[in-house]
């Protein structure tokens, strides 16, 4: 076998150089012992003259020649000493050789493949000529001094790898430990190709006019100065990040470039978000735009049908915001700083009542279903649907369980009808999850994520689902729905009902019982603040005004929200907690011991939300035994629902929320000094365009 081969049995040195440091060490101890105990001896018999006339003998000069010898002997000890390393130094060096073979180091040079070899206290033995080429001395050094992080590669199985960057070389390092070798391979060019690759990388996006029927009205758009410039700003923030854009509708541009382009516009924040923004100015409608791109991943079909599923989230989300989905990781958000533009439009609300009258009616039977700990809302909603559900004349259930429904509701549910009809008219999250049938529909309202659907379970069985919803929609979202009416715009999701069952070409009109109307407009209170939050609209009240005209009583719908006397005073006394981090951002903390429910969160992040000049309120407070719950509030002028996403929850643009399991009220208000600390500013809207 030519002796360039490798040979799996051939070993690193056997004599290692701490090894010989070692036995230098004893043998210079047993030495200096010996001198030590010579020199003692001499002085002995010097002092008590034995034998006698020794002391008469020893002249001085008798001493001088004994310490020159000494001298002597030590210096001839030294110098074997170093020979000796400086032998096993040049045997370990080539015996460290024969490892891979002497006669292809110039090929594992050629190969950028960097050869380190070390002894049992991983002192660095010998190395190639790569490290030495590029001035990195290693002879003598503990490798893991200077590379900590290879200590992972010492007891990690064989084909385990580590990344380094070493004078701005990359190498991937392996390490063969019968050999105590460390082979570094230079991955420099690999890396730069593969960056290449990833800055030219096709992404796909779409930009859209979020309210150009509003902008264009009965103009046409090529004569409509506003959408004029609109576009005149796209095009050129296109030409400047590289992009190519194809309109193909009035109000929509497919766009094509590279991830270079793209990860320029994320560090731009998408700019062109408030460009469009500030051209509103003094007009009646502000144009805001809804951006969504897709990349990292080379299927082009799946590409586009990422960026489809980004532009609707944008949409859902309340427009104005750009959403990249990054194949594989969670969805990106930028902008998003104005709260949804009220849509007024009565054919949207007919055409999706009417779409979900023709559902309803081929339904065997209907579940409708709120969120966990469901409120006024949660339940109005539900009983406009059940409503709805009557008069096609078709079953409706909604799905109940009191020891998941807040304190309020489930009063105000049990107080408005008999215990009889309740049985008719819930079924538990289990039997709903034992009964569905492929035929059923299952409605969802106020809320979109699937986990924190009351009959989730029974969800994940169903074939048919209908989401409605107020709330933005966030990254986690039910899985194909059939229908689904997200508007963030709407002020609860009791308005959004009672809209479709206004609007609906129902012949003859679709009923609501008076008392299902109570408790509707119950949910509008709640969730309008009694109509003084910013974002009510219009809408609002003309919700109000239809339910009145079904029957609802106000006062009764007020008293389902009245406080009772030691719920008032557990609100005014973690009220009093309030602390101020920033100007007009204040956040309040409730006794880690004591267990609040949501809604008296969200009370007193209403409550001090209202006093002058509070821009958004914070509440914590531990909402279960192992769950910390967080309510934000906000008058509009800051997006709570980007900063409580950036925790891990969410919301509407002015109310949101998150949830905190095996925590504590401390760590998750350092969570929320850290959040605004770091997103405040973004989180803060741009007000200019609306005022």
């Amino acid at each position: 076998m030519p002796k360039s081969t490798y040979s799996s049995k051939k070993k690193a040195p056997k004599t290692s150089m701490s090894v010989v440091l070692r036995r230098i060490v004893i043998q210079t101890a047993v030495w200096l012992l010996s001198e030590a105990v010579l020199l003692a001896t001499l002085s002995l018999l010097y002092f008590f003259d034995i034998p006698t006339g020794f002391k008469a003998a020893m002249v001085d000069w008798y001493w001088l020649f004994i310490a020159i010898a000494i001298t002597v002997i030590n210096m001839v000890f030294l110098l074997i000493a170093e020979v000796r390393i400086f032998r096993i130094r040049r045997r370990s060096d080539i015996e460290a050789a024969t490892v891979v073979g002497s006669d292809i180091q110039e090929a594992y040079n050629f190969g950028q493949l960097g050869l380190v070899v070390t002894d049992d206290n991983d002192m660095v033995l010998w190395t190639n000529n790569l490290f030495k080429e590029r001035q990195v001395d290693l002879l003598d050094q503990n490798i893991l001094e200077w590379q900590p992080a290879l200590a992972e590669l010492k007891n990690a199985p064989a084909e385990m790898t580590q990344k380094l960057e070493i004078n701005s070389h990359n190498y991937v390092v392996k390490y063969l430990a019968d050999a105590r070798l460390y082979i570094f391979k230079d991955t420099t060019d690999y890396e730069s190709v593969s960056e290449y690759n990833r800055q030219q990388a096709i992404c796909i996006g779409v930009i859209m006019l979020d309210n150009y029927s509003d902008l264009a009205g009965k103009t046409e758009d090529d004569n409509n100065d506003l959408i004029t410039k609109v576009r005149t700003v796209i095009i050129d923030y296109a030409k400047k990040m590289g992009m190519l854009l194809r309109r193909y509708r009035s109000d929509s541009y497919f766009a094509i470039c590279n991830f270079e382009s793209l990860d320029r516009m994320e560090a731009d924040g998408f700019s062109v978000l408030q460009e469009v923004r500030s051209l509103g100015k003094g007009q009646q409608v502000i144009p805001t735009l809804s951006i969504g791109f897709a990349h990292h991943i080379d299927d082009v079909n799946k590409l586009s049908e990422m960026a489809s599923n980004a532009i609707d989230i944008a949409n859902s989300r309340g427009g104005d915001q750009a959403v990249v989905s990054h194949y594989g990781e969670e969805l990106r958000y930028f902008g998003g700083k104005v709260a949804a533009m009220e849509n007024t439009g009565r054919v949207q609300f007919r055409s999706v009542a009417d779409s979900l009258i023709g559902m309803i009616r081929g339904a065997s039977n209907v579940y409708v279903s709120g969120h966990l700990d469901a409120d006024m809302d949660a339940l109005g909603s539900c009983l406009g649907i059940m409503a709805i559900c009557d008069y096609c004349k078709v079953p409706c259930e909604i799905i109940y369980d009191p020891k998941i429904t807040e304190k309020k509701t489930r009063l105000a549910f049990q107080s408005s009808f008999p215990k009889a009809a309740l049985e008719r008219m819930t079924i538990s999250p289990r039997d709903a999850e034992e009964k569905i049938r492929p035929s059923t529909l299952f409605v969802v309202v106020d809320v979109s994520v699937p986990s924190l659907v009351m009959g989730h379970r029974a969800l994940e069985k169903s074939a048919k689902t209908v989401v409605i919803d107020h709330h933005r929609r966030g990254e986690t979202f039910i899985d194909k729905p059939v229908l689904s009416y997200i508007d963030p715009s709407a002020g609860s999701a009791s308005e959004i009902v009672a809209e479709m069952i206004k609007y609906a070409t129902a012949n003859p009109r679709i009923e609501v019982h008076p008392t299902f109307a109570t408790i509707m407009l119950s949910g509008i209170f709640l969730d309008t603040s009694f109509f003084k939050s910013k974002s009510t609209g219009i809408r609002s009240f003309e919700a109000a005004e239809i339910l009145k005209e079904f029957g609802a009583d106000n006062s009764k719908a007020d008293d389902f929200l009245k406080d009772e006397i030691e719920e008032y005073n557990l609100v005014t006394r973690i009220a009093a907690t309030m602390r101020t981090p920033y100007t007009g951002i204040v956040y309040c903390l409730s006794e880690d011991s004591e267990i609040i429910e949501k809604a008296s969160l969200a009370k007193v992040a209403n409550q001090v939300r209202e006093l002058r000049g509070i821009n958004a309120s914070f509440v914590i407070g531990r909402t279960k035994q192992n769950e910390i719950g967080i309510s934000a509030r906000s008058d509009g002028s800051v997006n709570v629902q980007l900063l409580m996403e950036k925790m891990g929850g969410g919301g509407h643009f002015g109310i949101a929320a998150a949830t905190f399991t095996n925590s504590s009220v401390a760590v998750v208000e350092a969570k929320l000094l850290d959040t605004l600390e770091m997103y405040l500013e973004e989180a803060k809207a741009d007000l200019g365009g609306n005022r």
